[in-house]
């Protein structure tokens, strides 16, 4: 797993998982959100519900902020994760 960061857009890589989700969390840490940032999902191969712990974090950080940000590419199975849990409404997502 790996961020990377172009302009106002952090590339997530690789699995997000319960083994590695706080170490995905501890590198965002560091990185700078700013009004719409988009965070890429793309190339997310397998997730479970810590990458929706991910995202609803990264939503209240945008928010206590003041910022506004947006997921993109978001995997079949976290998309339904999204649905499940009932957050369509509190977070700005796109699934391609």
């Amino acid at each position: 797993m790996a961020i990377s960061v172009q302009g106002n857009q952090w590339h997530i890589t690789g699995d997000v998982l319960m083994d590695n989700a706080n170490a995905v969390l501890q590198e965002s840490n560091t990185l700078t959100m700013t009004d719409d940032t988009n965070i890429d999902f793309s190339e997310v191969s397998d997730v479970d519900t810590a990458a929706l712990s991910l995202i609803m974090e990264w939503q209240r950080r945008a928010i206590s902020s003041g910022n506004k940000i947006h997921f993109s590419h978001l995997p079949e199975g976290l998309v339904s994760l999204v649905a499940l849990y009932g957050v369509t409404d509190f977070i700005s997502f796109s699934a391609n």
